[in-house]
């Protein structure tokens, strides 16, 4: 999608502090972290929302928390525990529509979020 800001970070057209890529997956650093790590995992594939999944998009989306563990455990957070976390639509406070995953942790989560 041509004025996706994700699909562009992915293509590398615009810079971010990338902590993660494989054929599938795009994973960087926040620029309004939330939490001391606060890392956006996106698909390649620009998927608007969560509503906008299909069937075949499974095991992409398994992907994006097998990357969030990997992350987890390389950023040091997977023992302590961490939090995955996906917006859908705008009340929810997706703001960025091309689904992304946020992996947060470093610091005790509240409950309930929001």
């Amino acid at each position: 999608m041509s004025d996706c800001i994700f699909c562009k970070i992915a293509e590398g057209g615009i810079p971010a502090e990338i902590v993660y890529e494989d054929d599938q997956v795009v994973a960087f650093q926040d620029l309004n972290p939330q939490a001391p790590v606060h890392i956006l995992v996106i698909p390649r594939k620009h998927i608007p929302t969560t509503n906008d999944l299909r069937e075949e998009d499974a095991e992409l989306m398994g992907r994006l928390h097998l990357v969030a563990k990997e992350i987890a455990m390389k950023e040091g957070i997977a023992e302590a525990g961490y939090r995955t976390v996906l917006n859908c639509n705008a009340q929810a406070g997706q703001t960025v529509f091309h689904i992304h995953l946020h992996l947060l942790g470093g610091r005790p989560m509240g409950w309930p979020p929001g």
